[in-house]
C-alpha cells in the first residue's frame, strides 16, 4: 500500500489518455454484465432445471396431446418416484396488446405439481385455499406485480385456443396465492390453475393432458428409465418421446440459436480489443518513464520490485475500470430486466457472471502488464541514462 500513491501519481501523468481507457474498460465490462444476463435470460432456467425430472411429451411434437391414462402406467415403471402432468393453456388479460409472452399458463394437478416444484413457495394457507377452490388459481411473484393482482382477485382470461362448453371463451380463476422462488432465477411467471375445472369445463379435449412430469429416485438411470417408458408406447397411437427436464429446456432455448456460443465470440473479440487498448497505454507509459526507472534502479530498487510495480499499475487500471463496469452493469441490468420481463422473465447477472467478470479483469490487468513489465525489468541503468 506505501506504493499507492506512486501508482496513481503514474496514472495521472497522462489524465485524458487513462480517463479513456479507464472508459473503454468500464464499457466493456458494461456490456460484459448485460451479454451475461441476456445468456442466462435465453436459457429459460436451464441450469435451474432439476436433474431428478424427465418430461414425457408426444413423440412428434410437444403440441400434441397425451391420453390421460398414461399417468399410471408411468408410475409404474421403475425407477419413477413421482409422476403428474401440465399442459399449454394461452390467453390474453384484458387487453391483446398485453398477452402472456412466454409465460407459462398450464392446467395442472395442484398437490402433485407443488410436490414435483419445491422451489415453488406457497404459504400454507394460501395452499389450503387454493385445493378448496375448483376455480382458483396461483401466480408467480413477477406476474403478480406486472398485472397488479392481489390475493381474492376474479380474474377474467379471453382463451385462445380452449373454448368452453358453452362456447364462451372467457375463462374466469380466483388468485387463490402468490409463490415466490426459492432462489434466484427461479421462474415466478407461471399461471397454474387445476386441471379438473379444466377438463370439465372445456369444448373439447377431456381426458387429455399436454405432458408428463416425472420425478426419478436416481438421476444416473435416467436414460435408462426414459427408454423403459417410450417402448411401453411404441407403435402406439400416441407414441412418447422422454427426456431430462434441462435437456428440453436448453432445446428450447438453442432454436433461437446457440446464444452461449455467439455471446462468447463478442466478449472474445471485445476483450482482445482491450487488451491492445489497455496494453498499448503501460506501453507507452513505461516508454515515458524509462529515466525514472533507471532512477529507481539507483536507488537499490530490484528487478522483480520494478515488474511488480508496473504490473501493480497495470492491475489498478484494469480495478478501477472493470469494478467500476461490474458496478454499472448491476442497476443497468435490473432496469432492462424490468422492462423486459414480460418477454424474458428470468433476466439478471448470476453469481458465476460476477466472478467470471473479476477474473477478466486481473487477466487483463496482469497480461497487459507483463510485457511492458519485463521491458521494465530488464531495462539496464546505463542504457536509459543514456537516452536522457
Amino acid at each position: 500500500m506505501r506504493y499507492l500513491p506512486i501508482l496513481l501519481a503514474n496514472l495521472r501523468r497522462k489524465k485524458l489518455r487513462t480517463a479513456f481507457t479507464l472508459l473503454s474498460i468500464l464499457i466493456a465490462f458494461v456490456l460484459f454484465g448485460l451479454l451475461g444476463a441476456i445468456r442466462q435470460a435465453f436459457s429459460f432456467g436451464a441450469e435451474l432445471a432439476g436433474a431428478d425430472r424427465l418430461i414425457t411429451t408426444h413423440k412428434t411434437s410437444i403440441i400434441i396431446s397425451l391420453p390421460k391414462s398414461y399417468q399410471e402406467q408411468i408410475a409404474r415403471v421403475p425407477g419413477v418416484t413421482l409422476a403428474t402432468h401440465a399442459g399449454w393453456f394461452g390467453g390474453v388479460y384484458q387487453n391483446p396488446d398485453r398477452r402472456f409472452q412466454n409465460l407459462f399458463q398450464a392446467p395442472i394437478e395442484p398437490a402433485a405439481y407443488m410436490k414435483m416444484y419445491p422451489e415453488f413457495k406457497l404459504p400454507p394457507e394460501q395452499m389450503a385455499a387454493w385445493l378448496a377452490d375448483r376455480e382458483g388459481a396461483i401466480v408467480g411473484r413477477k406476474t403478480a406485480e406486472n398485472f397488479g393482482w392481489k390475493v381474492g382477485d376474479r380474474v377474467p382470461i379471453q382463451a385462445t385456443i380452449w373454448s368452453k362448453k358453452d362456447g364462451s371463451k372467457t375463462w374466469e380463476f380466483n388468485i387463490r396465492g402468490i409463490y415466490d422462488g426459492e432462489q434466484k432465477g427461479t421462474d415466478t411467471t407461471q399461471f397454474l390453475f387445476r386441471y379438473d375445472y379444466f377438463d370439465e369445463a372445456r369444448q373439447f379435449g377431456q381426458g387429455t393432458v399436454g405432458w408428463y412430469l416425472l420425478r426419478i429416485a436416481d438421476p444416473e438411470k435416467a436414460p435408462a428409465i426414459a427408454r423403459a417408458i417410450d417402448d411401453q408406447f411404441a407403435n402406439s397411437p400416441y407414441e412418447t418421446k422422454t427426456t431430462t427436464e434441462k435437456a428440453l429446456i436448453q432445446g428450447w432455448a438453442d432454436q433461437v440459436g446457440d446464444i452461449g456460443a455467439i455471446i462468447t465470440a463478442i466478449v472474445s473479440v471485445v476483450f482482445f480489443i482491450l487488451l491492445l487498448v489497455a496494453g498499448n497505454t503501460m506501453a507507452q507509459a513505461v516508454r515515458e518513464r524509462t529515466s525514472e526507472l533507471a532512477v529507481l534502479k539507483t536507488l537499490g530498487f530490484t528487478n522483480r520490485k520494478v515488474m511488480g510495480m508496473v504490473l501493480a499499475e497495470s492491475l489498478l487500471l484494469a480495478v478501477l475500470g472493470g469494478g467500476l463496469g461490474l458496478l454499472l452493469a448491476w442497476p443497468i441490468v435490473t432496469v432492462v430486466g424490468g422492462l423486459l420481463s414480460t418477454m424474458l422473465p428470468i433476466f439478471y447477472l448470476p453469481a458465476k457472471g460476477v466472478a467470471m467478470g473479476v477474473a477478466l479483469i486481473l487477466v487483463l490487468g496482469l497480461v497487459t502488464g507483463f510485457l511492458p513489465g519485463l521491458q521494465a525489468m530488464r531495462l539496464r541503468i546505463v542504457d536509459a541514462l543514456r537516452r536522457v
